[in-house]
């Protein structure tokens, strides 16, 4: 009793902590860009016809063999609500020939999740699932991905999914719940994931330019905020690689700390979230930014920071017994006994980067 007292008074004192920096750096920032961003969510397997399903178990939407540009026969739905069109025939079928049902019967699909959306060009995209991560597939060079999760149960669960771009510049992470059907697949479809973003300086002469720069999708309408006493908005389009530049004349604010951001827009329906902050100092001299190296300590999924990720992840095995995967990470970047404890969270705070 006394070390969960002692755990959840760790919490609040985490809380106390990081409160305030979200609500100084704005809503859009790390978790927060997961609540600004919207993602259509359908059930394969509730009887219920959504976009993009063509069918959905016995329903199948006023659709028929005719309607598919067959003659005859019986049209079913497959386990994907995709049209099962096995039992049609392109000519008239005698006798007993014809529809019977062989192969056309609707088999309930398994249980599981599938997340499709926009990320970069060839990027890797990671599923994490209440923290953990448990699939990854890599984007097509149009920036499409889709990938699917099985092998789980019914139930509610903390899907969050991110990116990494040709820099290695990982993406925020967008995160949502979601209510998984026994016996039906979940989609979760237009997902867009947030720009990458980077400048080429931490500090800038005050009358210089500064570059911030990131990949998104292709062609994607790029604005960039810079946060200063007044908020500044610029516009870029991403090229064909969905690489995107704008140059920030920093003649616009004052000196000291500013913050920039980006998101993504195709069209006036697909709008990403905002990306992660990045900060520079607008001072009397530039110095190009440097690549921010930090200890493994701490750094449980391996992205080079110490965050809510992190801390998430070591949250979700506390008094667990850790699996054999996990129990190497544990080794070498937490204390190493086979554990997580109070003491591991205390490491994760030590190194704590944000």
């Amino acid at each position: 009793m006394m070390e969960n007292h002692i755990f959840i008074n760790f919490l609040w004192i985490v809380a106390l902590i990081i409160t305030p920096l979200f609500l100084f750096l704005g809503p859009t920032y790390a978790v927060g860009a997961s609540i600004t961003a919207t993602v259509k969510i359908t059930v394969c397997g509730d009887s219920v016809v959504e976009t993009p399903e063509q069918c959905d178990g016995s329903s199948l939407n006023g659709a028929s063999c005719a309607t598919q540009d067959f003659t005859s026969g019986t049209l079913s739905c497959n386990s994907n609500c995709t049209f099962n069109t096995s039992a049609c025939t392109s000519a008239p079928s005698g006798g007993g020939g014809g529809g019977g049902g062989g192969g056309g019967g609707y088999i309930a699909p398994v249980t599981g999740v599938t997340l499709s959306g926009r990320a970069y060009p060839k990027s890797t995209i990671t599923v994490l699932k209440d923290a953990q991560i448990v699939a990854t597939t890599v984007a097509d060079a149009s920036a499409n991905f889709s990938v699917s999760v099985t092998g789980i149960s019914g139930g509610n669960y903390i899907f969050s999914v991110y990116s990494e771009d040709s820099k290695g510049i990982r993406s925020s992470l967008l995160t949502f719940p979601v209510s998984v059907t026994s016996g039906a697949t979940t989609n979760i479809g237009d997902i867009f994931i947030a720009p990458t973003i980077a400048v080429d300086k931490s500090e800038v002469k005050r009358g210089d330019n500064i570059a911030v720069f990131g990949q998104s999708a292709p062609q994607a309408d790029i604005v960039v905020s810079v946060n200063s006493e007044e908020e500044f908005f610029g516009k870029t389009i991403s090229d064909k690689d969905g690489i995107y530049l704008y140059n920030f004349d920093s003649s616009f604010v004052e000196y000291g700390t500013h913050y920039t951001k980006a998101k993504a827009a195709i069209g006036n329906q697909d709008v990403s979230s905002f990306s992660n902050l990045v900060s520079f100092k607008v001072g009397t001299k530039n110095v190009l930014a440097q690549l921010q190296t930090v200890s493994k300590k701490g750094d449980l999924n391996a992205d080079g920071r110490v965050n809510l990720v992190d801390f998430s992840i070591a949250a979700y095995w506390y008094k667990r017994p850790i699996s054999a995967e996990f129990a190497t990470k544990e080794k070498e970047r937490l204390n190493g006994d086979g554990k997580v404890d109070l003491v591991d969270f205390s490491i994760v705070a030590f190194y704590w980067t944000g």
